[in-house]
């Protein structure tokens, strides 16, 4: 794995990001819109001055030196730095859904973070992103520990693992409406657990047989097989075990003409989602096929 990636809810927790720092983990993570960091390195004073004051309370060192600019959040700077609204946005075709291609303008500047380290006031160098849909809007900011041109990065190799998630997010939400991985009513971590390997289990079996059929299906169809129709197929399959031979073809035979009735449909919804949206890029005069892709399927233009 080059780099671990998480949400915001990990992102908000600068010890989370400390640990990861300090075991030399790369990572690019979401970060909240009210993230606070530098653009600029602050200054820290390591120790007391020649003549500290006489009067007060004694000062703790090291800490940031007064008179500089207090850390500000990723959304003001987004909007306000001459860093980031100065800069040209670069387009990337993110990745590509049923739905189409989903292309994102993308900003970075380096950026230093606060940190909660003993004797560390101010992480090392990083990249602070931002990214917006240009046909929805959405903006999501990512920070990384990592600088593009160096140690071998480059700003696709951050955006891939930045947006790396949703596939993640996609098998679970998969597994949750079609396995019932959130529908269990148990008191005990022995029954959770015991509830959540079968469904990775089951989850694991419908994946092979994905993976086994779709080439097939494909060429046939057009699209690739379901999640929801490899479970309804293997439970045809065990809920006819009993059955007489021809009421058993029967019941495979519907299911069948079922599964081929919704695979066109699919297809079909499929190719008026895609049409449409590049319908809509190519109004703001954009081509996916010609800007820079993050997918290893589109190699950079």
């Amino acid at each position: 794995m080059k780099a671990w990636t998480f949400d915001e809810l990990y992102g908000r927790d600068g010890q989370f990001l400390d640990g990861l720092d300090e075991r030399g983990e790369a990572f690019v993570g979401e970060v909240p819109p009210n993230f606070h960091v530098w653009l600029s390195r602050p200054v820290v004073q390591q120790s007391p001055p020649k003549k500290p004051r006489k009067t007060g309370r004694r000062a703790k060192y090291p800490r940031l030196v007064r008179r500089q600019a207090p850390p500000c959040e990723v959304q003001n700077l987004a909007r306000h730095s001459p860093g980031f609204y100065e800069q040209q946005a670069q387009k990337y075709r993110i990745k590509d859904t049923c739905h189409g291609p989903e292309v994102w303008e993308i900003k970075w500047h380096t950026a230093w973070r606060k940190t909660h380290r003993e004797g560390q006031l101010v992480s090392r160098q990083g990249t602070l992103l931002v990214a917006r849909n240009v046909l929805t809007g959405e903006t999501k900011y990512f920070f990384s520990n990592r600088v593009p041109g160096r140690d071998g990065w480059t700003l696709r190799d951050l955006l891939r693992v930045a947006f790396g998630r949703w596939q993640v997010e996609a098998c679970f939400r998969e597994v949750k409406e079609e396995l019932g991985w959130d529908h269990f009513e148990c008191r005990g971590w022995r029954c959770i657990h015991r509830h959540l390997y079968v469904t990775i289990l089951s989850a694991l079996f419908c994946a092979r047989v994905r993976e086994a059929l779709s080439a097939s299906n494909l060429v046939t169809s057009g699209e690739l097989l379901t999640l929801e129709q490899v479970r309804r197929a293997a439970e045809v399959f065990l809920d006819t075990l009993d059955l007489p031979p021809q009421q058993r073809q029967q019941r495979y035979t519907a299911e069948l003409n079922r599964q081929t009735y919704y695979q066109r449909r699919n297809a079909a919804a499929s190719t008026s989602h895609r049409t449409t949206r590049l319908q809509r890029l190519r109004k703001l005069g954009i081509d996916p096929d010609q800007i820079k892709s993050v997918s290893p399927k589109h190699p950079p233009r």
